[in-house]
């Protein structure tokens, strides 16, 4: 694989998780999990192909957050 591609998504993962995910519209929401779903996939491509465990944890970290903005779009269940 390509040295700066693996790098852009690394880069793409590690602002993401930065970012404040705090006093998000509901659309916002949506288009934060659909990045988060497109970085994991990307990351996921180049870990195909060299099974770098440094990506395995990216893309660890970009699930837990894309999991708890999933949480929020979705509300919480009541019975």
């Amino acid at each position: 694989m390509n040295k700066i591609k693996i790098m852009d998504w690394i880069e793409k993962a590690c602002e993401f998780e930065k970012r404040k995910m705090s006093h998000m519209s509901t659309s916002d929401r949506v288009s934060a999990s659909r990045e988060a779903k497109k970085i994991v996939l990307g990351l996921n491509e180049i870990y195909k192909a060299n099974k770098d465990k440094n990506l395995m944890d990216w893309m660890k970290r970009v699930t837990i957050k894309k999991r708890k903005i999933d949480k929020r779009i979705k509300g919480r269940l009541e019975i």
